[in-house]
């Protein structure tokens, strides 16, 4: 009789322990397809914020110009993590809004769409909106501020610091919204992994980036002063290739600003992605379809961003006239 409940029980355990095997395969399958999933929406996410990472490259770049030699990588890592700071502020607020406010999720894309064409547009009409004198007053400070010993340099970084942490907020904040536009409709742990996982990777990415950028003219000099004849050949090549690298990350950073604003305001508005589309699969039918059906709409994408982005630039300059006017005495 016990031997009979000692089997009975024996038995029980194995079933037991075969539901657990099974619920632990299936667990495991689900958690892959899980991670699957958070591993393509993070990819996807990675592709629509790259104007926006191509723009953060140059600005912050740009921030560090004025600074000495020797305090470029502490200045950028001081804004590094003042970006990690803004990061988790906006990636909590970001899942709040997904999860009370999903109606709000398009408007704020439409917002960072208009801004991303408002800021190409306005690197495009710089030199008519802004004199030349001007940028060559910044950067006679700057050397001045570097030349003067009685200028309090520690000050001067705080100011370029926080100056670049506030700009670092601005396009942080157009990343997290495109970001949460492609996840809007995932689960929430899903949601929040690809959040932080694109928060993490484009600070790391971005401000890594950028303090290898600064450091190209520092490579060049020390392999210019190198014996070697080919070292002193790839050293003088990295001096000249450095600022051509600053312009053509610029000029890379507009252009996907207008394909990538374009882009959301385009599917922002139903009846304007259609007609995208349309003539999209119109292209496709064209030599070469496959090439046309591609290009033809990311340009239609690009022309609505540009148009979207000069009527932006008017509508803040007026608006900067008007108050100007209602200020002056």
């Amino acid at each position: 009789m016990a031997a009979g409940s000692l089997l009975a029980l024996l038995d029980d355990i194995a079933t037991v322990l075969d539901d657990v095997a099974l619920m632990t395969k299936v667990a495991a399958r689900k958690s892959a397809a899980m991670a699957d999933d958070v591993s393509v929406m993070t990819k996807v996410a990675a592709q629509k914020t790259a104007g926006v990472l191509g723009d953060d490259l140059a600005l912050n770049a740009q921030q560090v110009t004025g600074v000495r030699a020797e305090r470029e990588i502490p200045v950028v890592w001081a804004v590094a993590k003042g970006s990690l700071v803004n990061k988790a502020i906006l990636v909590p607020a970001a899942l709040l809004i997904s999860a009370f406010a999903p109606w709000a999720v398009t408007p704020l894309l439409m917002v960072g769409g208009a801004f991303l064409c408002f800021e190409g547009f306005e690197k495009l009409a710089h030199k008519f909106l802004h004199s030349t004198q001007h940028d060559e007053a910044v950067r006679e400070s700057h050397a001045q501020a570097n030349a003067n010993p009685a200028v309090d340099l520690v000050a001067f970084e705080k100011d370029k610091i926080k100056g670049a942490v506030r700009t670092d907020f601005i396009l942080s904040a157009e990343i997290i919204a495109i970001t949460l536009g492609t996840v809007a409709s995932a689960p929430f742990v899903q949601q929040v992994a690809v959040l932080a996982g694109i928060a993490v990777v484009m600070t790391i990415g971005v401000y890594g980036f950028v303090a290898g950028i600064v450091k190209l003219d520092d490579l060049g000099l020390w392999l210019n002063n190198k014996p070697g004849a080919t070292a002193r050949a790839l050293g003088a090549g990295i001096v000249r290739a450095a600022p051509w690298l600053m312009k053509a990350l610029s000029v890379a950073g507009t252009a996907a600003m207008f394909l990538v604003g374009g882009g959301i305001l385009v599917h922002g508005v139903p009846a304007l992605q259609h007609a995208v589309e349309g003539v999209g699969v119109a292209a496709a039918l064209w030599p070469v379809g496959g090439l046309w059906a591609v290009l033809v709409p990311n340009l239609l994408n690009a022309v609505i961003g540009i148009v979207a982005g000069g009527l932006v630039v008017v509508g803040v300059t007026l608006v900067n006239r008007l108050r100007k006017g209602a200020t002056a005495p």
